[in-house]
């Protein structure tokens, strides 16, 4: 887990939370084996990378494991696009072709929406605070558009493509909060599903993001702490056409040994503490803020 903003592709920078010892088809497998979809599979390293070619096939790898339950992104272009979906993705996540020059290139979104198909493009319009509102980023989050995420722009956007992933990029990976002016800006589009990712880092968050996002948005996290000698991996999905909580931990010692519980539930609990006695953990691992 990395900390979004932090992102350079010089020298292929980025501050690091976490680092599995687990390759990507590991976890894949794990999702498919927990009935856990919608994953994102990221290539972080652009194509000029001494890394990207590793990078892309630990997201094969991944995406074969778990045929159809993975979306893939991170440099999706019309002469890759179908590579990724044969190879078992879902969907297809596009920001920096269409958003090229700063702008919506509209004939690019119409060649790739035809290409794919609507219902297999996710359009990510991460974006970070700016004086005018919430500003669409690209290449890796390094680059401001002059496109400024509104109702009206979604609803435009919402032609082309199945559902809107929306990071945060000011608070994604801190583990300090959600940005709740997109939150409440986002809770008046009743489109196409918006995901939401970014900041969540307790459940009093996740509460939030519910209540702010008027039970409308989706929110896929990861949160990752260590205490003494255990580290925890933790995935979050709320659906709100089935009311429930879908929750997926990781308990692991530093041996890499895991174990593994699946909650769900229709309401998310206040205190997973009691949740977690299924598991034989340390007892300071209550204390732990996840």
């Amino acid at each position: 887990q990395i900390v979004g903003s932090s992102l350079k592709d010089e020298n292929d920078q980025a501050s690091e939370n976490y680092v599995a010892n687990r390759d990507a088809s590991w976890f894949a497998k794990r999702y498919k084996q927990d009935g856990l979809q919608g994953g994102h599979v990221i290539l972080l390293n652009p194509q000029s990378s001494p890394y990207y070619e590793k990078t892309k096939k630990q997201a094969l790898e991944a995406l074969h494991a778990y045929e159809g339950g993975l979306q893939a992104g991170g440099g999706i272009t019309p002469d890759n696009a179908l590579d990724f979906l044969r190879a078992g993705a879902s969907h297809v996540i596009v920001t920096s072709y269409v958003f090229n020059d700063g702008c919506i290139q509209y004939d690019r979104l119409k060649k790739l929406t035809q290409l794919v198909g609507k219902q297999r493009l996710v359009l990510d319009v991460s974006c970070r605070k700016i004086d005018e509102g919430y500003c669409i980023m690209t290449d890796r989050w390094q680059k401001f558009t002059k496109e400024v995420v509104t109702l009206p722009l979604l609803e435009e956007l919402s032609a082309y493509c199945d559902e809107f992933l929306v990071h945060a990029v000011d608070v994604e990976g801190k583990n300090g909060g959600i940005e709740t002016g997109l939150v409440r800006m986002l809770s008046d589009y009743d489109g196409i599903p918006v995901t939401y990712a970014g900041g969540v880092h307790s459940w009093d968050d996740i509460e939030l993001l519910k209540k702010l996002g008027k039970g409308k948005i989706e929110v896929h996290l990861i949160c990752l702490a260590e205490h003494c000698h255990m580290s925890v991996l933790q995935r979050c999905i709320f659906n709100e056409k089935e009311k429930k909580w879908i929750t997926q931990i990781f308990f692991m010692e530093k041996n890499g040994q895991f174990a593994v519980i699946v909650l769900q539930m229709e309401i998310f609990p206040e205190d997973i503490a009691r949740h977690l006695k299924m598991v034989r953990l340390p007892e300071n691992i209550r204390h732990m803020v996840i």
